[in-house]
């Protein structure tokens, strides 16, 4: 399997596994123990991905994760995905995710950048956001 199939299933579980519920177990799989983050919410190092999906989901515990794309070129994979944060809701959309991932040669995330951006209600074009 070339090396960016292999990222992108990598990626694909540990961000799904986090955010179904076992943030713990996602880190232990797939995160360095340098893990970069640069999300401004979230500390370095698996404990601080854990903590951050933790809290999130102890705010939001009913929220659902569904990746719509998955992007990989050599080391970096971004997934383009809908994070409904309170599904019961119905005038909560949920948020528009890109996040960027980075691995190393062994297959660990070494590195997250993300992109947020509120679900609108109307958009000026017509076009969804996925």
């Amino acid at each position: 399997m070339p090396d960016t199939e292999r990222n992108k299933q990598i990626i694909v579980d540990f961000y799904q596994t986090a955010f179904d519920g076992n943030p713990e177990r996602a880190a232990a799989d797939h995160a360095d123990p340098g893990y970069k983050q640069h999300n401004p919410d979230a500390n370095d190092g698996p404990q601080g991905m854990i903590a951050f999906v933790a809290a999130l989901r102890g705010q939001y515990p009913g929220l659902r994760l569904d990746i719509k794309r998955v992007i990989a070129e050599g080391d970096m994979v971004v997934t383009h995905s809908h994070l409904d944060l309170d599904p019961d809701d119905p005038d909560n959309l949920g948020l528009a995710l890109a996040d960027y991932f980075r691995l190393d040669q062994a297959g660990k995330v070494v590195e997250h950048w993300d992109v947020i951006q509120q679900m609108p209600k109307a958009t000026a074009n017509g076009n969804g956001m996925f």
